[in-house]
Parts: structure tokens; C-alpha cells; sequence
């Protein structure tokens, strides 16, 4: 690729970043702001709307958000849900949980939704074993690079047939670890080459892969 190819990849993923912080809303930004506050970056705007939509075009009722204070994420899974189904939020952060459970409290208040949480806070190794086999229509995956390869351990025990898990920042820069980017690049070796499943890596956000159990 030539420099204006790049630069016209990289005028179109502004564009969508751009567009999709405007959809957020007044409630969906304030939590962002307040996440951010707390220490907590957040991810891609566009790849969290994305996941949204992943989660109704899937008609999906059971999600696991596997994150480091994913904030954003989990409230967009939680919109894809539309008032049904649960969101299992396992966080290695404290204050990631705390921030998620009160603002999905809140949300409930409002709306009388009927969406059910189980947030944890632990990490995806100590807790993903524990649950049932095949019930689980997505698995969302970001923050520390020790939460992704634990989860993709179990992504295929824990995934219905035509699940998806989706591995945000495969480039590796959104938590700032300087070993992530190794570790993602490894990781996106060791799921391409594992025939059980089917996969695309794109450019959204800081990299979001995707794959479909067989």
C-alpha cells in the first residue's frame, strides 16, 4: 500500500470513531467520562456500537464480557440485549465491576429492564471453568493482555454452535502494556491456525477479531 492509501484507511476509521462518540448519547457518555475519571481507559466507540449490533443481528439472550474496566463495552452489550437475556461481566478491576454494577442498577431503575447481571470480580482463568458448557452466544474480550488467552482456552466449551468471541485491541496499545502487542500477535496466530473455528481480524477501533465457532 502506498502513504494515501493509509491515509485514506485512516480518514475512514476517524470518520466512523467520530460518528459513533455522537451516537453515544447523553447517558452512555457520561459513563465513559466517568470510567475515564476512575483510571479506566476506554475502548473504540465505533467497535462498542459494533458489538451492540453482533449482539441483535445474533438474536443473542447469554454474553460474556471478559474486560478491564470495559465500561462502554459492557453497556453497549447491554443496549444489544434490549431489555432481556444476561451479560456476565468478569473484571479484574474492582473498580471496574463497582462502576458497571451501579450504573446497570440505575439502568434497570429507569427502564425496567429485565436484563440480568452477573458481574465478578476475578480474573477469566479463575472464573470462565466454572460455567456451563455451550450456553453462551458471545464472549467480548479486552483490557490486560492476561485476560485473552484463558478466554480463548474456553471460547469453544463455553460458545453455542455459530457463537462468536471478539477480541478487541489486537494491535495491542489501548491498555499501554509494552508486552501486549507480542502477546496479541501470538494469540492471533494460535486462533487462525485452530480449525474449530472461522475468523476475521479488522481495523476497527485498535483492532477487533472475530471468531465464529464451527
Amino acid at each position: 500500500m502506498d502513504n494515501t492509501t493509509y491515509t485514506d484507511m485512516a480518514k475512514a476509521c476517524q470518520l466512523a470513531e467520530t460518528h459513533a462518540l455522537q451516537l453515544e448519547g447523553e447517558s452512555l457518555s457520561k459513563a465513559r467520562q466517568e470510567a475515564e475519571r476512575s483510571g479506566l481507559r476506554q475502548g473504540s466507540a465505533a467497535q462498542a456500537g459494533l458489538l451492540r449490533f453482533m449482539v441483535r443481528t445474533l438474536k443473542a439472550d447469554s454474553i460474556i464480557s471478559v474486560g478491564t474496566g470495559a465500561i462502554v463495552e459492557a453497556l453497549q452489550l447491554v443496549a444489544g440485549l434490549d431489555g432481556a437475556g444476561q451479560l456476565t461481566a468478569v473484571d479484574s478491576s474492582a473498580r471496574g465491576i463497582t462502576i458497571i454494577r451501579r450504573i446497570f442498577s440505575d439502568l434497570n431503575d429507569q427502564e425496567a429492564s429485565h436484563t440480568t447481571l452477573r458481574a465478578v470480580n476475578t480474573s477469566p482463568a479463575a472464573f470462565l471453568p466454572r460455567l456451563n458448557a455451550e450456553s453462551y452466544d458471545l464472549i467480548v474480550v479486552s483490557g490486560n493482555a492476561s485476560n485473552y488467552e484463558p478466554t480463548f482456552e474456553q471460547a469453544h466449551h463455553l460458545l453455542k454452535t455459530g457463537g462468536r468471541v471478539a477480541f478487541a485491541d489486537m494491535a495491542g496499545v489501548a491498555s499501554g502494556e509494552p508486552d501486549k502487542p507480542q502477546a496479541m500477535k501470538a494469540l492471533l496466530g494460535q486462533i487462525e491456525e485452530d480449525d474449530r473455528f472461522e475468523t476475521v481480524l479488522t481495523s476497527l477501533g485498535t483492532g477487533l477479531l472475530v471468531a465464529c465457532k464451527r
